[in-house]
């Protein structure tokens, strides 16, 4: 699918054309500005850095007012922009289903009543909702026991067919499974806190009462679906080192290394294996607290029948509140649950071919050129995804236009706020400097693989929308070359500039975490 011109592309353009009929200052690639070619020559010597010798780079920027290109080196290059994908997931979301979309989570009954006692299944029906706590499961649970249902005699079905039963997005490597950066996807599931990431499970490791006892291990929520295999040990000296690692197609998880005695507990965040499983234990787990007893077992993946009961109702925050820990932490269970969700609303079936489809479709609406780029999942964490930069800005210049723009602004993630909910994975980053509390963007990073676009005003007032995908490097972070140019922007003027003295500005060291991985991935949150 190519470019198509509809009618807010069109009225873009008109405001563009105006603006420069109008005497609205450019630089053109044959009379560049002294101040444009400062700020070329800025970022040039920002990209000439040794830790992108052999590597692919590629940096964009536009003025959204008037169209005008800033700066552009490479960016018609497809590369892989991690999750600089959720700008496309995001927006889509926004639109096709709209700000104030709600998820459900129901519990139904079927065959007959009598006064308690339930002769038929209880359904809990999964409607993708990937902010349900065990507080939310246990407010059903008290939903269900004040209908007067007291006893089921039979089964505890959870019905997560609102989805398919496709748990792990294409193209993930398997060495991400265990991790709840990669959690399975599932139409019910549940989260452990408030970050809502959904599909795991955290996993508390603190010291046994003496030296030599095993460490007392504990979940959040509290969960019978894992196995703890306790291999660690209780030490009176020395550090701790501990590991907490779910085996690969089980829901065990094993526990190894030392802690020392008396030291704080260790946690880790571990992804569940069939996350509708681990709903429903949950759930049944609220029922008994309530009173409320099933008879029969639990069944997964049956659909709930035509004409149940409702005897319980759970809606989540509306996607205009979800959009702040979906952008902000840089939640790869939120982008795959709307992705689904989006296929499920515009043509019934969700998964994920039908909800990328339908992505495709919006950003092409918006001025993408779909037939230059490829995308596979919603989150970015598969590398065959391929954007250029040049269609990351297109479509960031577009969206300035929707009605729920301001909603989505705000999402991003802010340079150097501390907050967060507010600062995201950028809270940490270019603190003190012109950017700080300017730069809205999305971060991105795989191994070898680094994003930041989004949105700066410049010392003139000017909002430049800017991608920068930097590819196949060595080194072991390239975050701070990104803060270099965004501060770069930041500070640029159009204003009393003669020269074209080349000065990069000094970027705050970025937070240090593991290689391809974002701060916002590391529990606890490093950013």
């Amino acid at each position: 699918m190519h470019r198509r011109l509809f009618p807010r592309t069109l009225a873009l353009a008109a405001l563009v054309a105006a603006a420069a009929t109008a005497g609205a200052p450019t630089a053109t690639a044959e009379s560049p500005t002294p101040a444009a070619t400062r700020l070329n020559a800025t970022i040039d010597a920002i990209l000439a850095d040794s830790r992108l010798a052999g590597a692919q780079a590629s940096v964009v920027v536009k003025d959204v007012a008037t169209g005008e290109t800033v700066y552009h080196r490479n960016g018609d290059r497809r590369l892989v922009p991690a999750s600089n994908t959720k700008l496309l997931t995001s927006a889509a979301a926004l639109e096709l289903l709209g700000p104030g979309h709600r998820f459900s989570t129901e519990v139904r009954t079927s065959g007959s009543r009598h006064a308690g006692l339930v002769s038929g299944n209880l359904y809990l029906r999964g409607g993708g909702d990937p902010t349900m706590l065990a507080t939310d499961y246990d407010a059903l649970a008290a939903q269900v026991a004040a209908a007067g249902v007291r006893v089921v005699t039979g089964n505890l079905v959870a019905d997560d067919t609102r989805y398919d039963s496709t748990r792990l997005g294409p193209d993930w490597t398997w060495d991400d499974e265990p991790y709840y950066y990669a959690a399975q996807v599932s139409a019910l599931t549940v989260a452990p806190d408030t970050d809502y990431d959904a599909g795991t499970v955290i996993v508390h490791a603190a010291p046994g009462a003496t030296a030599g006892a095993r460490p007392v291990v504990t979940t959040t929520p509290a969960t019978r679906y894992l196995k703890i295999d306790n291999r660690a040990e209780t030490v009176a000296g020395g550090q701790t080192s501990v590991s907490i690692e779910r085996a690969h197609g089980s829901n065990t998880v094993v526990v190894t290394g030392q802690i020392a005695l008396g030291a704080a507990a260790e946690s880790d965040w571990v992804s569940v294996w069939e996350p509708t499983g681990y709903a429903a234990d949950v759930f049944r787990s609220a029922l008994r607290r309530h009173g409320v007893r099933v008879l029969g077992r639990t069944v997964l993946g049956q659909p709930t029948p035509e004409g149940a009961a409702e005897v319980g109702r759970h809606r989540s925050m509306p996607l205009a509140e979800l959009m702040v820990p979906f952008l902000k932490l840089s939640n790869n269970g939120h982008a795959e649950v709307l992705t689904k969700e989006i296929g499920r609303m515009l043509s019934g079936a969700g998964t994920w071919s039908a909800g990328l489809t339908a992505i495709s479709e919006y950003v092409a609406d918006a001025g993408m050129d779909t037939g230059t780029l490829r995308q596979r999942d919603g989150s970015g964490l598969s590398r065959r995804n391929l954007i250029p930069a040049d269609e990351f800005v297109d479509l960031l210049a577009a969206v300035r236009a929707e009605p729920w723009f301001d909603t989505w602004y705000a999402a991003l993630p802010i340079a150097g706020e501390a907050d967060r909910f507010v600062g995201g994975t950028l809270r940490s980053r270019m603190r003190g400097t012109p950017a700080a509390g300017n730069v809205h963007a999305k971060t991105g990073s795989l191994t070898g693989v680094s994003g930041l676009s989004g949105y700066v005003t410049d010392a003139d007032g000017r909002v430049l929308a800017f991608s920068i995908l930097l590819n196949n490097y060595l080194a072991s972070s390239v975050k701070t070359l990104e803060d270099q140019i965004a501060i770069a922007l930041a500070s640029y003027t159009g204003k009393g500039v003669t020269g074209a003295r080349v000065a990069p500005p000094t970027a705050p060291d970025a937070p240090r975490v593991p290689e391809g991985l974002e701060c916002a991935w590391i529990k606890p949150n490093a950013c």
